[in-house]
């Protein structure tokens, strides 16, 4: 099948008119100007599948509020929708390996991989898991290992929520967090406080930390830190074989990871809305320093989109150079070289996207295959 009437956002470039041609699930070929018998593009831009790492979704569409819990394989077939339809065709799922938060408790994060697995043939979108391991919980950390070991995991983030430090640098910040994330109401807030003090009381197990590290360096599974919040830091991250460090607090941080040669990603939602929602280091002032790699859904996959579009409207980066950002980046640092660029002989992953103020993805495919679509390729 040939698309013509296309602009192609290729690793190095922009054709301004141009084809793509899919065979047996790839890119067979891309072509300059239009191509015969083809299905007409409606001068729609292509970009490559957009690549997320990071996605918070599912934990909250599993219970989007306090108590009200929905069947699984419905919050992931509606997620696995809203994904398809703003772009997305890889997706690591981010699950949380910590005690005491509902949803997010070892054992029912558990639950949520397994269920992934149980599905995910079925879904549009290729879903992988991305665990996330909270230091001051040591014991999730067995539950987690048993899991990279029997490839059940794709992606590790070392993580440490506790205040006083990273996200949280004072005692309050954290509690207000919580408070709003649970949705409760400020009776709930003695309760997170006193949680907060044990964590201030218990320091981060570190030394299991760096068990979980090498299963994972063993089984070649990448390994992120998060939440990055002094050159310090992100040297201890290094020495443990971290590769990515996901949402540096600030500048130093980041190019610290950039001195080190690992990979730095950030929100799509900071990106796009200008701005961290906690106040911590802007994506735009990142990129605009040349220290961020990549973006993130974080908890808002439209973002990713609008992000790349964004930059390039407000001259901040190339069209070609925003789009790698949540694509060719994303899939590199994570190991996926099937995939991520507009590249003949590579995996024909590719969203149809008409540009504007607010970009509206018209098509997206998977493996050549065809998983979302407004209809406008055949009705206008």
């Amino acid at each position: 099948m040939w698309i013509s009437n296309l602009q192609l956002v290729l690793p190095d470039r922009v054709v301004m008119r141009g084809s793509l041609r899919v065979e047996g699930g790839l890119i067979a070929a891309i072509a300059e100007g239009d191509a015969h018998e083809a299905l007409d593009g409606r001068g729609l831009t292509a970009i490559p599948g957009i690549v997320d790492m990071h996605g918070d979704m599912l934990e909250r569409e599993l219970q989007p509020r306090p108590g009200s819990r929905f069947p699984f394989e419905l919050a992931l077939y509606e997620l696995d929708k809203r994904l398809a339809s703003n772009g997305i065709t890889t997706a690591y799922a981010s699950i949380s390996f910590i005690e005491g938060w509902g949803s997010r408790d070892p054992r029912e994060g558990m639950e949520i991989v397994e269920n992934i697995h149980r599905y995910r043939q079925g879904l549009l979108v290729d879903t992988r898991v991305h665990a996330r391991f909270e230091v001051t919980t040591p014991s999730s950390a067995q539950i987690l290992r048993e899991a990279v070991v029997k490839d059940e995991i794709h992606l590790v983030s070392l993580m440490d929520h506790s205040p006083g430090q990273g996200q949280f640098r004072d005692l309050e910040q954290y509690v207000s967090y919580y408070t709003k994330w649970m949705g409760a109401g400020s009776e709930a807030e003695p309760g997170i406080r006193e949680k907060a003090l044990r964590l201030l009381e218990a320091p981060p197990a570190w030394h299991i930390a760096q068990e979980v590290a090498q299963v994972c360096l063993e089984r070649q599974v990448p390994l992120a830190s998060h939440d990055d919040d002094t050159a310090e830091k992100v040297g201890m991250m290094a020495g443990l074989g971290t590769t990515i460090s996901e949402f540096p607090v600030d500048m130093e941080a980041a190019e610290e990871a950039r001195r080190r040669g690992i990979w730095v990603v950030m929100g799509a939602p900071n990106a796009f809305r200008g701005s961290s929602h906690s106040g911590n280091l802007s994506a735009v002032e990142g990129i605009r320093a040349g220290v961020v790699d990549g973006l993130a859904a974080d908890y808002h996959p439209a973002s990713l989109v609008q992000s790349a579009f964004k930059l390039a409207r407000e001259g901040l980066l190339p069209l070609h150079s925003a789009v790698k950002l949540v694509s060719q980046n994303i899939a590199a640092m994570c190991g996926l070289t099937d995939r991520g660029r507009l590249e003949v002989g590579l995996r024909a992953d590719f969203v149809l996207v008409e540009e504007g103020e607010c970009p509206r993805v018209r098509a997206t495919f998977s493996g050549g295959r065809s998983i979302y679509s407004d209809g406008t390729l055949q009705t206008r």
